[in-house]
């Protein structure tokens, strides 16, 4: 054996950093091993994989966008979307459908609606409702993918907020099935689309 001593400085030192690495991986996988299922099989190899995949389940998982705002009191209530069908076949000027889709704006939306993503709806309540106010409007419904998310909850926001101001005329909706279900709802449905894409919504009828 060679006297560490008479041993160049480098390779002593990557002898010592290759024994530390070694002990720690030693110490990890040991760890691992007392958190194992009691009725699994433990074997070598799966020792350092095991502790690597523990070590990754421990890192925090970022909050959703809405966790930065206060939940919604109200009780979202949905409009079937026939009733929507109804309303832009009679051209009620009343009403208006507000597309809530950011990252997923793709595909078409329904003819007449605003886009506005629903992570810039709650900063905004204030002067959404003047302006909708003002607009004469009496009938606000959201939409999203399938407004079971987004479009539930920025029509509860809306909700809470007319409520606030004690409006009584104003109601605040949330489209059944989303607009996802609106494409898929058949042509009578599509033919109120803008920018259809027949292709973006056949991914969602083969899943």
């Amino acid at each position: 054996m060679h006297d560490p001593a008479s041993l160049p400085d480098e390779v002593l030192s990557s002898t010592l950093a290759t024994i530390a690495m070694n002990r720690f991986l030693i110490s990890t996988s040991l760890r691992s091993v007392r958190s194992f299922p009691k009725s699994r099989t433990i074997r070598p190899h799966q020792l350092h994989t095991y502790s690597l995949r523990k070590m990754s389940t421990d890192t925090p998982v970022p909050a959703p966008w809405h966790a930065a705002y206060p939940a919604p009191s109200s009780q979202t209530v949905f409009i079937p979307r026939d009733e929507v069908l109804s309303i832009l076949a009679n051209g009620r000027k009343d009403t208006v459908l507000v597309d809530l889709r950011r990252n997923d704006f793709e595909g078409g939306t329904i003819r007449g609606s605003i886009n506005l993503p629903a992570q810039s709806l709650y900063p905004t309540l204030p002067t959404v409702y003047s302006t909708l106010k003002a607009a004469g409007l009496k009938k606000v419904i959201f939409y999203c993918g399938s407004s079971t998310g987004r479009g539930s909850r920025a029509a509860s926001w809306l909700a809470d907020y007319i409520s606030s101001q004690n409006d009584t005329e104003m109601q605040s909706l949330a489209l059944g099935g989303g607009i996802k279900g609106w494409a898929a709802a058949g042509p009578e449905y599509v033919k109120w689309m803008d920018e259809y894409d027949e292709k973006v919504w056949a991914k969602y009828s083969t899943t």
